[in-house]
């Protein structure tokens, strides 16, 4: 990405669009009702669960989540225990059994449980739900609190892959966000899981970090290479402490610039493109035969709020404090404090705490939005009309697009936008020009690049 383009877009914060609208226009006008009767109507397609855990034994200065630090098994067993009773209100709730293709278990560290309650909710989630036999089980893990028996507990409970935080192998850089990770636990981690049939291994890598150079962030590729992990995550870090206060602890001076991280982004694309994977999308790569790059090659693929998938589902049922569920008429958010989402379901109801009601324009949006994001190119006049719109209501009056147009950043030609793939880490902006709330909110976002 050119200089010029750093300096003009690199510095604006923007969402990073796994949903749209965005969380920050969820109002309390969507409530628990309202989930219940979207439950009751999902009638017989397939549907996706998230299963959020919010506890970490220590906390990385660097991380988004909402998470809660203890060093005490019982605030997670007393979670648990409402979580459990969460699932069943929700599969009450449906008027048959859910078919479920695909399970998410994330954080937080959801491993931090004891082995045989993961064994205990699987079971659970098997009983209430139809688990469709070749289901995609995931599970994100910090590999520093992973242990043998946990290793061989997602083994036996059916999970087919595993997201590993990574972060930065460079000691420097883990000291300055206090997540101390060696390569040798890493491996260690990575053996267990394959040892217990669990294959399919993801790791999460991030630029943009304190003391971070490019020289790094190839040195933690090469490490991680060699361990053949079957996809990377490579995400830009979201420094935001008015929102995070615990990113206060992050010295701002040693964060990179924009050019900077555009280099050290391009450093570690062109380091995996190199060793064979396929770059898809804003910041995931796979290796060839992966079902990722293979969604991505047939122009399937999608974006939810794990960031790029396979999962092709309309609906996601999201359990846990703070977990987000969607609906095809709309987002639902539980209760962020587990305190009061567990308050809310000792009562007998549902902890849906606000949402987002869809209108037929915002599906539209959304559309365009999630094209965009997968595939960097949208036909505007297409999907327009297959929403039932005509494509000015995307196009007249959007000066954003037409500034985009004018710096090169895209190509408009016979209502079909494409992002040039040499600006492809604008790609959120040019998202940006086609969200109609963007300025509705306050809440401030990661930056573009």
């Amino acid at each position: 990405m050119s200089s010029d383009l750093v300096v003009k877009y690199g510095d604006a914060r923007l969402p990073r669009y796994t949903s749209y609208p965005t969380a920050p226009k969820f109002s309390d006008q969507v409530g628990a009702q309202d989930t219940l009767d979207w439950i009751r109507n999902v009638g017989a397609q397939t549907v996706s669960l998230y299963l959020h855990i919010p506890f970490c034994r220590s906390m990385c200065w660097y991380c988004g989540c909402h998470t809660t630090i203890t060093e005490r098994d019982q605030p997670i067993l007393d979670y648990l225990d409402v979580l459990r009773r969460e699932i069943e209100l929700v599969s009450q709730a449906a008027r048959s059994p859910l078919d479920v293709r695909e399970v998410h278990f994330g954080g937080g560290t959801p491993t931090i449980i004891e082995p045989q309650e993961f064994v205990s909710l699987m079971q659970l989630l098997g009983q209430r739900f139809r688990l469709d036999a070749g289901a995609n089980v995931s599970v994100e893990i910090d590999p520093r609190t992973l242990t043998q028996a946990m290793a061989e507990a997602l083994g036996r409970s059916g999970v087919t892959r595993a997201s590993l935080g990574v972060q930065s192998f460079d000691p420097v850089v883990q000291k300055a966000i206090n997540r101390i990770q060696s390569e040798e636990t890493t491996l260690l981690t990575v053996n267990r899981l394959r040892d217990n049939g669990i294959g399919r291994i993801n790791f999460d890598l991030i630029y943009g970090l304190p003391h971070q150079t490019v020289e790094s962030c190839v040195a933690t590729v090469g490490a991680s290479l060699a361990m053949m992990p079957d996809r990377f995550s490579v995400f830009g870090y979201a420094h935001i402490p008015s929102f995070k206060k615990h990113q206060r602890l992050i010295d701002e001076t040693a964060l990179p610039g924009p050019q900077a991280r555009n280099e050290q982004a391009e450093a570690i694309a062109a380091a995996l493109v190199s060793a064979g994977y396929v770059r898809i999308g804003l910041d995931h790569f796979a290796l060839p035969q992966d079902e990722l790059a293979l969604s991505a090659k047939h122009g399937t693929l999608r974006r939810n709020f794990q960031g790029y998938t396979t999962d092709q589902c309309e609906t996601l049922i999201g359990f846990g404090a703070s977990a987000i569920g969607r609906f095809r008429q709309g987002y639902v958010q539980n209760e962020v404090p587990p305190g009061q989402y567990a308050r809310r379901i000792s009562e007998g109801s549902l902890s849906s705490a606000r949402g987002y009601r869809l209108t037929a324009e915002d599906r539209l949006r959304a559309d365009v939005i999630e094209r965009l994001m997968c595939d960097f190119v949208v036909d505007i006049a297409a999907m327009s009309a297959h929403h039932g719109f005509e494509p000015d209501v995307l196009l007249t009056g959007n000066e954003r697009l037409r500034a985009l147009a004018d710096d090169g950043v895209i190509v408009m030609e016979e209502g079909v936008v494409r992002v040039r793939l040499e600006e492809r880490f604008l790609v959120r902006t040019v998202a940006s020009a086609f969200d109609a709330y963007l300025n509705d909110t306050a809440r401030t976002f990661s930056k573009a690049a």
